[in-house]
């Protein structure tokens, strides 16, 4: 039996360095000549049509689909240049265990995630890990989180065609959004303490499991197998 990993990114395959808001930042103000700070917003967990409603609530915008489109496309474009900074990094252990699993002949890979699919392309080729991910669930598909694992298991059917058993899917995030997303769907959840939130906490949303990281891939086998 196959199983199906769905990963989340910011957080949990890497560190962005503060990327995706600083490109929100800059995109405010050159599409809306607002320079504003953004830090009140929670980022994570959530997807980026979630955040940027809310930053057009902050700053009075109306959230019109050419507001969004507009947005969008300047965010994109500031995104690429904000992730050549120093704290920008693959998470501990990531790279070596994508490899492991690509070269395994019973798991399939995709994403899970909050970012648009242009973003998440952005973000994970820049760090040379979105080769990995051939299908995923993206803020394109729903601006509610919870919302986009049928679009994931949907695509996962397509590409590997098989139907994953509930008790083969895997949702790995390190937020309890990314807990509630995968509990949506009947999948297992594995939450890592790799982004704001401590083992201790993503423990009372009572995952499937919890890491503090992926140095251990031996641990991480052993859960998942």
């Amino acid at each position: 039996m196959k199983s199906l990993f769905l990963w989340d990114i910011d957080g949990t395959l890497i560190s962005s360095g503060g990327a995706g808001m600083r490109a929100l930042q800059t995109a405010l103000k050159t599409t809306f000549a607002i320079d504003g700070s953004l830090a009140d917003i929670a980022f994570a967990g959530r997807t980026d049509r979630w955040i940027m409603r809310r930053v057009f609530t902050k700053f009075g915008l109306a959230a019109t689909e050419e507001n969004f489109a507009r947005y969008f496309e300047a965010y994109l474009a500031a995104l690429p240049a904000e992730l050549a900074n120093p704290n920008a990094r693959v998470l501990p252990g990531v790279a070596a265990l994508l490899q492991d699993a690509a070269a395994r002949g019973d798991v399939v890979q995709g994403l899970l995630t909050g970012n648009v699919r242009r973003g998440a392309e952005i973000k994970l080729g820049f760090h040379g890990l979105w080769h990995h991910f051939p299908f995923g669930a993206f803020a394109d598909d729903s601006e509610l989180r919870n919302e986009l694992g049928p679009h994931a298991l949907r695509r996962a059917h397509a590409h590997a065609g098989v139907d994953f058993d509930p008790d083969r899917v895997w949702v790995i995030g390190d937020t309890p959004h990314d807990i509630e997303c995968g509990r949506a769907i009947g999948a297992r959840t594995l939450a890592l303490a790799t982004g704001s939130h401590s083992v201790a906490e993503l423990s009372a949303h009572h995952p499937t499991a919890v890491l503090e990281n992926l140095r251990d891939a031996a641990a991480f086998w052993k859960i998942v197998s």
